[in-house]
């Protein structure tokens, strides 16, 4: 059977959510009826009593509803003890995580005294070492023995206790053993926690949450898919915590959280959230909940025209864009096309260019092009008398241009009546009203400007794209937003999160967003989820680490030392992790990487390879460059 013939959800077109166990972790209830709960991990060393107690209160009063700390060893595992004990007296029963890696002992001794243990199933009875074994399934039987020897005592133990479990998988850290067996896969990724989801039901222990954690949005949203299907498949029903891993800070981890997180909770998948980014621990819970804001009221209902998990023209579980012709230089090989807006501009003067990428020296009568560059710029009924750049196109409401029929513009037509045979042109399709496929098939020179004018634009998209498959229209689209929201950071999480779901399955040749915010927003944010997507990069990606109580120096400060020598290296990818535990697996598809490895001292990576060690922490910025320059990835960056 087909990958695409699984069931991931209960519905292609009703965001009905996916209906799991409820799963109590002390005083909270994950799953079944309950709210999508939001979580976050302290920074601070874990032996810091009075660090870990401010710090957890600081993200409780921002509506935090788990915290989680690590455990590294058995001492910080004892010291929980005391952390609960001070929350507790001061009036706080938020309910503890021990976070646990590598060590068995520590999570046997934090079941004692928090209500839930997180275990990752790569690294829980698994050494890395990056080796490839050739495995028969005999030899891989007696592996699965003695993973189910060493992870039953901590099953037992939650069990007779009443504390729950997190099996979380991480992409980058798969263990040898399955990346040997099922390859660096999302599928390696359920298959691994599948393994100790099989022992836990074996000793009828049944208090798990399950996540699926990536920095790549696609690994990390088909690794989810997969995980639920693979429960439906075999009648299971554990809570889902999703998380994008290492998404860095700033805007760019707000937009790669929200794709990520977004593309699951708008298909009804996921009970509990956090937002990983390289800033301070209450930021988190601030930005989820702004996330999740989305998702709290009723969404339009949307019928679905016959479509079904057993009829889909793509894969959910895959990447592969949508094959359509090239019109207007969109769509068929070419990256997905980033719009501007000046419709709302009374005059259109050379400075309105430049918060879309376009700078304007009056002295040299030239342009300067940035990297981040909108390809197409909308002027609604305005006219611009001047000359643009040649790598940008102006686009004009059909009714202006047919007076003058200029080819300093190109078309847009509104009302599908206006087709002409043979125009070149934009239409823009309302996807809330009924469309004529068999009208719109017979104009294969234009591109669909795609609107939804719902809440819920996602079934709206999906099933606007089922219909151009179903009668084989191959014109491109462009994906058009439009969000009257005032909160800026909100702005950012709802848009990428409406757009991010569609490009990750292979939709969209063009986005188009619309919303009360500066142009230089707006252009950042397009541009920003398409890179998070991974369908058009346009600048460096940094796969960062939220701090924890591991992390080995201030990764704030350090991250924002590499951005400032790095952000202009357009394509490359820089790891930047606080210790090896999220160290060369966790930095998944980093090009580079900067991970620390003592007090003080970073350890420098190309790729998953040790190239440096024990670097001092005042040289290491410098070290990385060099480091990038020996491998021919460094270029100068502009003067400004």
């Amino acid at each position: 059977m087909s990958q695409s013939n699984f069931k991931y959800c209960q519905d292609l077109f009703q965001a009905n959510r996916f209906p799991t166990r409820e799963v109590n972790i002390g005083k909270v209830g994950v799953g079944g009826s309950n709210p999508i709960r939001v979580q976050s991990m302290t920074t601070a060393d874990t032996m810091d009593t009075d660090k870990s107690v401010d710090e957890s209160i600081r993200m409780i009063d921002v509506g935090c509803e788990i915290v989680r700390l690590t455990a590294p060893s058995k001492k910080e595992a004892e010291n929980l003890k005391l952390i609960k004990e001070r929350l507790v007296a001061l009036g706080y029963d938020t309910p503890l995580v021990a976070d646990i890696h590598f060590t068995p002992n520590a999570a046997e001794v934090a079941a004692d005294y928090v209500e839930k243990i997180r275990v990752n199933p790569g690294n829980y009875a698994d050494k890395k070492k990056f080796e490839e074994i050739d495995y028969t399934d005999e030899s891989y039987q007696q592996e699965l023995i003695r993973i189910e020897e060493k992870f039953t005592p901590l099953v037992l133990k939650c069990k007779d206790l009443g504390r729950a479990m997190r099996i979380g998988t991480n992409h980058g850290s798969l263990s040898d053993r399955i990346l040997s067996r099922f390859g660096d896969t999302p599928q390696g990724m359920v298959e691994s926690a599948m393994e100790f989801i099989r022992i836990c039901r074996k000793n009828d222990y049944h208090d798990l949450v399950i996540s699926m954690k990536a920095s790549n949005t696609l690994v990390m949203v088909q690794a989810y898919r997969l995980l639920a299907a693979e429960m439906i498949a075999n009648n299971m029903n554990y809570p889902l915590h999703l998380g994008v891993t290492e998404a860095g800070d700033g805007e760019d981890g707000r937009i790669k959280s929200a794709v990520g997180i977004g593309a699951l909770l708008e298909d009804g998948l996921g009970d509990t959230i956090r937002v990983s980014l390289t800033e301070h621990s209450e930021h988190e819970i601030v930005v989820a909940n702004k996330l999740l804001n989305k998702y709290r009221s009723e969404g339009n209902l949307v019928e679905n025209e016959g479509f079904n998990f057993g009829n889909l023209s793509y894969s959910p579980f895959e990447h592969e864009r949508r094959a359509t012709r090239e019109t207007l230089s969109i769509g068929d090989h070419h990256v997905p096309v980033v719009f501007a807006d000046l419709s709302e501009k009374d005059v259109i003067t050379h400075a309105n260019f430049f918060g879309f990428g376009y700078a304007y020296s009056i002295e040299l009568d030239k342009w300067n092009i940035m990297d981040l560059a909108a390809d197409y710029v909308y002027v609604g009924k305005n006219v611009v008398d001047f000359e643009v750049p040649g790598t940008v196109r102006l686009v004009q409401d059909f009714e202006v241009w047919q007076t003058t029929r200029s080819n300093k513009y190109i078309p847009l037509i509104s009302n599908l009546s206006d087709l002409q045979e043979g125009l070149t042109c934009f239409v823009k399709m309302d996807l809330t009203e009924k469309i004529d496929y068999e009208l719109v098939k017979q104009f294969p020179n234009t591109v669909f400007v795609a609107n939804v004018n719902a809440s819920n634009k996602t079934p709206y998209f999906r099933k606007f794209r089922l219909n151009l498959d179903k009668y084989g229209i191959k014109n491109p689209v462009v994906l058009q937003i439009e969000n009257a929201l005032e909160d800026s950071e909100e702005v950012q999480l709802h848009v990428s999160s409406d757009l991010g779901i569609h490009f990750i399955d292979g939709f969209g040749d063009g986005i188009w967003i619309k919303a009360n915010q500066s142009t230089q927003f707006i252009n950042s944010l397009s541009f920003g989820i398409l890179q998070a997507t991974r369908t058009r990069i346009s600048k460096t990606e940094y796969i960062s680490c939220p701090s924890c109580g591991r992390t080995l120096f201030d990764l704030q400060e350090t991250t924002a030392k590499i951005r400032a020598r790095t952000s202009h290296l357009k394509g490359v990818k820089i790891g930047i992790m606080g210790c090896i535990v999220n160290g060369p697996g966790e930095m998944a598809d980093a090009d580079y990487g900067y991970v620390g490895t003592g007090p003080g001292k970073i350890t420098l990576y190309k790729e998953k390879t040790v190239v440096r060690k024990n670097v001092d922490e005042s040289e290491a910025v410098e070290a990385l460059v060099d480091l990038i320059s020996e491998h021919g990835d460094w270029i100068e960056p502009k003067l400004t």
